[in-house]
């Protein structure tokens, strides 16, 4: 058997800009592999490799050239190198989906309720960073949609304008009607973090994402060590890619939760290591996609479904793009749908 391995830049284009911790994305670009087994189209896979801007440990100058190298070595060897491609966490997760893809002969990369679809997977709301009027009516829309969770970014303004925001969706909705998810990336300092958490706790927040800038490893466990509100680690996680330094991060800093992006922390079998680590130290944990194309929702979903976690997910992305892949995905009453009848329809040109 012998396999064939291709690779694919592709621009993702933005219908809005995004506004994120690391400034604002107008366009994405990402590389998808594709694998085939003798040049047989019936037996080909698809992946994408989507290293962000800034953010991913991988995101370096000679990443097209280290990605060729690891599907070389997939091609002759047959294998994909776990160990060598631990650093390189976005080309671990392109060759492992593409490779189940093409295992699999489907988009439907696992047999699960969610890829027969018949059961969906509940998602969070994501409120983007912008003006306060701006917020407002993403919230007033995503409510509007049906989210009953949802996840605001925050640290871009001023925290009483973002904490007046979080008062008056409270006026209207109780922690029980709407669960509220905040994600500082980093904003706060070590001096005022707790103060500011401890007003946020006050209005029934389920959970702060990263506080404080990520490698502050004795400030951030005294801070969740003293915080009233549960903090999870996101930021945090990226380039402890090695299950020692997974271990290591977890015992020290001890989260209360922990949010997982494959692209980012490790590719499937990377964020399979956090989630074992995570749950015999009784530490809770959702996944979320990275602002991938529907490649690479589509197969985090997949897999998402078959870890059978309650909590909503961080999977609603695949709407940001003019151009995005079509696969069968839909988002409805706060879920995410798989339709197994509908064909993908694959064009990356």
């Amino acid at each position: 058997m012998h396999y064939n391995t291709k690779i694919i830049p592709y621009t993702l284009n933005f219908r809005k800009p995004a506004g994120t911790s690391r400034g604002i994305y107008q366009i994405h670009k990402v590389w998808f592999v594709t694998i085939s087994i003798d040049d047989d189209p019936a037996h080909f896979g698809i992946g994408e490799c989507a290293p962000l801007t800034d953010l991913s440990c991988d995101d370096v100058p000679e990443y097209e050239k280290k990605l060729h190298v690891a599907c070389q070595y997939f091609g002759q060897n047959g294998k994909i190198d776990y160990e060598g491609l631990r650093p390189w966490p976005s080309i671990l997760f392109g060759l492992e989906t593409a490779l189940r893809h093409c295992e699999q002969g489907s988009f439907s990369l696992w047999d699960t309720p969610f890829s027969r679809g018949i059961q969906g997977i509940p998602i969070n709301g994501l409120v983007w960073m912008n003006d306060i009027r701006t917020m407002s009516e993403q919230v007033q829309e995503k409510i509007h949609q049906g989210f009953r969770c949802l996840k605001l970014k925050i640290g871009a303004l001023k925290f009483e304008e973002e904490l007046e925001l979080i008062k008056s969706i409270r006026k209207r909705y109780s922690a029980e009607e709407i669960t509220l998810r905040v994600d500082a990336n980093g904003a706060f300092s070590p001096d005022n973090a707790n103060e500011k958490m401890k007003r946020l706790s006050e209005l029934g927040i389920h959970s702060i994402e990263q506080p404080i800038k990520a490698g502050q490893w004795e400030k951030m466990s005294e801070i969740i060590s003293n915080s009233p509100l549960p903090v999870a680690l996101d930021e945090e996680l990226i380039g402890y890619n090695t299950l020692v330094q997974k271990q290591d991060l977890l015992q020290t800093i001890k989260p209360e939760y922990i949010v997982l992006k494959p692209t980012l922390h490790g590719g499937i079998s990377g964020c399979s290591e956090w989630i074992e680590l995570a749950e015999k130290m009784g530490i809770g944990w959702w996944l979320t996609s990275a602002l991938e194309s529907n490649i690479g929702l589509n197969a985090i979903a997949h897999w998402c479904a078959t870890l059978n976690n309650p909590l909503h997910q961080g999977l609603g992305t695949g709407l940001l793009y003019t151009n995005n892949i079509d696969i069968p995905l839909h988002i409805e009453d706060e879920h995410l749908w798989y339709s197994p009848a509908e064909k993908p329809c694959i064009r990356l040109t």
